[in-house]
């Protein structure tokens, strides 16, 4: 790649006009995710899931967000698959993630990041829910 391509690269990708980097993602979800475990709602739901793997799920969720934001192509996996197989998540769950999530965002990032965060993850939040609700109903 010459130097041209690298910077027009990085002019198409999402984050970097707004400085999302991979140490922002990182504190994001970290942070995010110790708020999870601590969440009365959420906690139970993600440990049951995880179990001892916090340290392999916290590390695939920074390719996640490394791929969506910087557009990394580290991230290897199917997230709604993996969501369609958590039987008891509702509609109601998805709500409190993104709050928590979008707080969090606000927290550790600066103002145009967050915002750009926000808005990845109500997309990604909607889709999540309508591929498990719709595999429900069949």
């Amino acid at each position: 790649m010459t130097p041209e391509d690298i910077a027009r690269r990085q002019r198409l990708v999402p984050g970097t006009p707004v400085g999302i980097d991979e140490a922002m993602i990182h504190r994001l979800v970290h942070a995010f995710y110790a708020k999870v475990r601590r969440d009365a709602v959420l906690g139970p739901i993600f440990d049951a899931a995880i179990g001892d793997r916090w340290d392999e799920h916290l590390a695939r969720l920074c390719d996640f967000w490394s791929s969506v934001m910087l557009m990394t192509g580290r991230f290897k996996g199917t997230p709604m698959s993996a969501h369609m197989a958590l039987p008891d998540i509702r509609r109601g769950h998805f709500a409190r993630w993104l709050h928590l999530f979008q707080q969090t965002a606000e927290e550790t990032c600066p103002p145009q990041a967050a915002a750009l965060f926000r808005a990845k993850s109500e997309i990604i939040a909607q889709s999540l829910l309508m591929g498990v609700e719709s595999q429900r109903r069949t």
